[in-house]
């Protein structure tokens, strides 16, 4: 785990931070940072039917909004937000910072970067489900004759690349899935090297966005995209009792 300075939130330019934790923390926690929710927030909270959605949710969100408090200097509780048409957040403070968050089994990541549009998803690794049958669905022509390339072996985690890689660019636009799908292509044949291949609207623009992956556990991964190529990357691993 990082030690937590003030240093750490000077969020340079061109330089993407991104933050994952563990959210199954204990129960004494998880209230200190469901009052730091919005009263809409707790609310939602409390809707949940089961307990770990339920404690994801008022993690994920008490996390966010304490980070995003030490970004922008200012107290938790006063962070307010905003949602697109899809439902992507932003601040509703007028700032450069943006950020989106995702999670997945038992971890959730953030990503916060200043003037560049971003995207971030995290998925837990399964096995139990045709690849090709889901692939068929979501992917490119090309992403999918990849795929086919990889052996056998491999094509699980092949395939949670590519899907990482395109869940992270359709939340970067913030179009959700009424953006077609088969318009664009990632690379999927390595863990940590991932580039946009295909871009058909534009076929110039797959040259400005830049993603970064990473596994935040041996189970898990995740990507990152912004829309910007000349961004660097910093990936942290919070533990989110010593942070409230």
């Amino acid at each position: 785990m990082i030690k937590l300075t003030e240093s750490l939130f000077n969020l340079e330019p061109n330089t993407v931070h991104i933050w994952s934790f563990d959210f199954n923390i204990e129960d004494e926690a998880v209230k200190k940072y469901f009052h730091l929710l919005s009263q809409d927030e707790q609310a939602r909270a409390n809707k949940f039917k089961f307990d770990k959605d339920r404690r994801c949710y008022v993690v994920s969100k008490g996390v966010l909004r304490t980070l995003s408090g030490k970004y922008l200097n200012r107290n938790a509780q006063d962070i307010m937000f905003s949602y697109g048409e899809f439902g992507k957040p932003k601040f509703e403070q007028n700032t450069d910072l943006n950020f989106n968050v995702s999670h997945s089994g038992d971890l959730a990541t953030i990503g916060f970067v200043t003037n560049h549009t971003i995207g971030i998803d995290i998925e837990k690794i399964k096995n139990d489900f045709d690849t090709f049958e889901i692939a068929s669905n979501f992917f490119s022509k090309k992403e999918i004759a990849d795929l086919q390339l990889i052996s056998k072996p491999e094509q699980y985690i092949a395939f949670y690349r590519c899907w990482t890689r395109k869940e992270a660019f359709i939340k970067a636009i913030g179009s959700g899935l009424s953006f077609p799908l088969d318009s664009f292509s990632v690379t999927l044949d390595h863990d940590f090297i991932a580039e946009m291949q295909e871009t058909h609207w534009d076929k110039s623009e797959k040259k400005e966005w830049n993603f970064h992956t990473f596994k935040p556990r041996a189970e898990y991964i995740a990507a990152v995209i912004v829309k910007n190529n000349f961004c660097s990357f910093k990936t942290m691993e919070l533990d989110p009792t010593n942070l409230i």
